[in-house]
């Protein structure tokens, strides 16, 4: 009994029940490089295409391979596109704070709603950088906000799901990588489609979301645990 009374109490006060972490312990090893890899990409194609106004030979062949999409799917690409729109993105962050609020889980929350602004800020910052272009001057289009979003937003999901199940390094990994794919591809198939972006803008705004959501969720458990008077990881 005094063993598990010690277990609970720190610096004479009782502590609560451990806190799960929203970067789960089995996906920290390969998030890192992966993280470094994308800021990395994202730089490149930044500099690659600054200040551009058309598209690049990559771009090109691609709109190829998607021009000439029917109605059907060009309506699907619309209902996608919502997803990134103020009031897509908005009531998707709701919806999941409100789910996270109920659960109990606050730190999680946090997660939703830190990672979803801090990587839309982050394309933002870097279309006034860049200064890449799409159908006039007015229209930056590096990287795709949309594409940055709806990837930011699919992996935290995954995140907490793989802490939420306990999935090891392999699963957990399938998860988070396969949801931020999905969801990238889903979104940035659309932004082409629809002519908003260049191939390579959706390119970009997928290693956004993949440099800044590892960070964001790191940086909500280290802010987390001091303040909870945890050791840090």
């Amino acid at each position: 009994m005094v063993e598990d009374l010690t277990r609970h109490t720190r610096g004479g006060r009782t502590a609560g029940p451990p806190v799960p972490a929203v970067l789960p312990p089995s996906a920290r090893a390969w998030l890192g490089p992966v993280a470094v890899l994308a800021a990395l990409v994202v730089a490149g194609l930044g500099v690659l295409y600054a200040g551009d106004s058309g598209p690049g030979g990559v771009d090109a062949r691609v709109w190829a391979a998607v021009d000439g999409a029917g109605p059907a799917w060009r309506r699907v690409a619309l209902a996608t596109d919502l997803l990134g729109e103020p009031v897509g993105a908005a009531a998707l962050i709701c919806v999941t704070v409100a789910g996270c609020l109920v659960r109990r889980t606050p730190r999680a929350a946090v997660l939703v709603v830190a990672g979803a602004g801090l990587t839309v800020g982050t394309t933002r910052l870097l279309k006034s950088l860049v200064g890449r272009t799409i159908h006039g001057d007015d229209n930056l289009s590096y990287p795709s906000g949309h594409t940055a979003f709806l990837t930011a937003f699919a992996l935290v999901l995954a995140l907490l799901a793989t802490g939420r199940l306990g999935l090891g390094r392999v699963a957990g990994t399938s998860l988070v990588f396969g949801a931020g794919l999905a969801a990238g591809a889903a979104m940035g198939w659309a932004q082409v489609a629809l002519g908003a972006h260049y191939p390579t803008d959706a390119v970009g705004g997928w290693c956004t979301a993949l440099a800044v959501i590892p960070a964001t969720a790191w940086l909500v458990d280290r802010t987390a645990d001091r303040l909870a008077g945890r050791p840090d990881g």
